[in-house]
């Protein structure tokens, strides 16, 4: 029997000219936990969270971060299902504030994208490298720029050849990555148990799991990493016009995503933790040396040197190249579902509303994101590491931005229905306020922490970098927008998408007039 929903706007897949019922609910969570970059995230964050000065502790900050961000993917659930275009961001916060919101909304959601695919492509060159046995060639900038770059075409590829194509890819990535990080965290695990981990061990203890204790400069610096851990899940929703239920598969997929995620990451995290330990030196997780990627120095001492252990070794390279590309992918797609999505209300020039007519797949939205990424990666690997660095640190702040957007445009479009009843209350109001208001807060404590001169790689004018970097990649977007506004007159004057609110006893967001 199929459900009819009542004042229901139909999904929009027909008019953007996307392929409907492409992707079944596997296939959206498959997406949605693939994006975030599962091993490569913990290999990248669990070092940095320790040298915070959390130590054992990290572990609750995983935990911790996994709350507001449940409440975040709650929004993106009750916002899809009243509305499930491929905009996601965009069309809700223009939906809720008017079009220069919605508009800048659409471009923070762009930028973090950007500014991902740098690191994304840095990493999938790096491990390609180390992969084949190129090490000395791995740590040289053009080596991994050109593997990178070329990495970076094939994925845009594979999205411009059809959304099919790109989930099949999604799944075999993400097995490869999951299969590799439970295996070793059960090895870890057993062997801190059997006593034969080493010195540094340490038994798992609850305690692990209780953010107690910990000084409030410590807790602001782990807070932000952990946090930002989970960014990529709502990639899920991205493509809600291609899923088999639009309405509700995707929101549903989004909510699974980090419930995997955070099962993924809490175990992870506590057999890295058990193993190594939170020493400055060796293998310790406390040691400067190995926070860039915790995993790969704990390959050989989890796994041993034997065979077993050399072969589980390259498969832990393999376990984070799989995950940059996976990412990589993942980010490709749903950028271009935003400037299509843009484009089609009328917020873009008409051009990016292109949609192949074979594959029906976005044609000038994807290259021409890829185009960007490809510029913007070799320009900011030319500048400097340390600039690339701290570039893909300010992507913090755009997450931020988008995750407080949305949540406080859900509780702002379901204004009228809050009070019909406790789950409308809750699920529409309470839970994306404060999912909102945390991330909000959050946004203000990274400004503050990444302004600080030695809060990352670089200073301007006395400025941390990621701040500035971070601040002017969001403010880019308003002569930007300035730039279009002509060509888009309808739009802005909110015509094309007009404001809209849930109204008593309906299921869809439509015009407040």
């Amino acid at each position: 029997m199929t459900e009819v929903v009542a004042h229901a706007v139909p999904p929009s897949a027909d008019s953007k000219g996307l392929r409907p019922g492409a992707l079944g609910m596997v296939s959206s969570v498959v997406i949605g936990t693939a994006s975030t970059a599962p091993a490569y995230s913990i290999a990248a964050t669990l070092g940095l969270l320790v040298i915070a000065g959390t130590g054992f502790q990290a572990a609750s900050f995983v935990l911790f971060a996994f709350v507001p961000v449940m409440f975040v993917a709650l929004a993106f659930r009750e916002l899809n299902s009243a509305e499930p275009d491929c905009g996601t961001n965009f069309t809700w916060a223009t939906r809720a504030f008017g079009s220069k919101v919605g508009w800048m909304s659409g471009w923070v959601v762009t930028i973090a994208q950007l500014l991902a695919m740098t690191s994304q492509s840095a990493i999938s060159g790096k491990y390609t490298l180390l992969l084949f046995g190129a090490d000395s060639l791995a740590d040289n900038k053009f080596a991994t720029m050109a593997v990178g770059l070329a990495w970076l075409v094939l994925l845009c590829w594979i999205c411009y050849r059809g959304i099919e194509v790109s989930a099949k890819l999604q799944w075999v990535l993400l097995a490869v990555e999951l299969t590799v990080l439970v295996i070793f965290a059960v090895v870890a695990l057993y062997r801190v148990l059997n006593g034969s981990a080493g010195s540094q061990a340490s038994t798992p203890a609850w305690s692990w799991l209780l953010p107690t204790g910990i000084g409030a400069g410590a807790f602001i610096a782990a807070t932000l990493p952990a946090v930002f851990l989970y960014w990529g899940w709502d990639s899920s929703v991205s493509v809600n016009e291609e899923s088999a239920d639009p309405r509700r598969g995707p929101g549903k997929a989004a909510v699974l995503s980090t419930v995997l995620l955070v099962l993924n990451y809490v175990i992870v995290t506590i057999a890295a933790l058990a193993f190594a330990g939170i020493g400055q030196t060796g293998i310790g997780l406390g040691n400067p040396d190995n926070s860039d990627d915790v995993l790969a120095g704990l390959g050989s001492a989890v796994f041993g040197d034997g065979t077993f252990g050399k072969v589980m070794g390259v498969l832990l390279i393999v376990s984070v190249l799989t995950s940059a590309a996976a990412s990589s992918q993942a980010t490709i797609m749903p950028c271009a579902r935003t400037t299509l999505s843009m484009a089609s209300h009328g917020a873009l020039p008409e051009v990016f509303a292109r949609v192949h007519p074979r594959y029906l797949t976005p044609t000038v939205s994807t290259w021409t994101f890829g185009i960007v990424s490809f510029a913007l990666y070799v320009l900011l690997s030319l500048l400097s590491d340390d600039v690339l660095s701290d570039s893909v640190s300010a992507v913090g702040l755009t997450i931020g931005v988008e995750y407080a957007m949305t949540s406080l445009a859900c509780v702002w479009i379901f204004r009228r229905t809050l009070l019909a009843s406790v789950r409308n209350f809750f699920l529409r109001g309470v839970f994306p306020l404060l999912g909102g208001l945390f991330f909000a807060l959050v946004l203000a404590l990274a400004v503050v922490y990444y302004a600080q001169p030695d809060s990352g790689e670089t200073t301007i004018f006395g400025v941390g970098g990621v701040a500035v970097i971070g601040v002017l990649a969001i403010a880019v977007g308003v002569p930007l927008m300035l730039v279009v506004y002509r060509g888009c007159r309808s739009f802005f004057a909110g015509r094309s998408l007009p404001r809209g609110s849930v109204p008593a006893g309906g299921d869809s967001i439509v015009a407040d007039a």
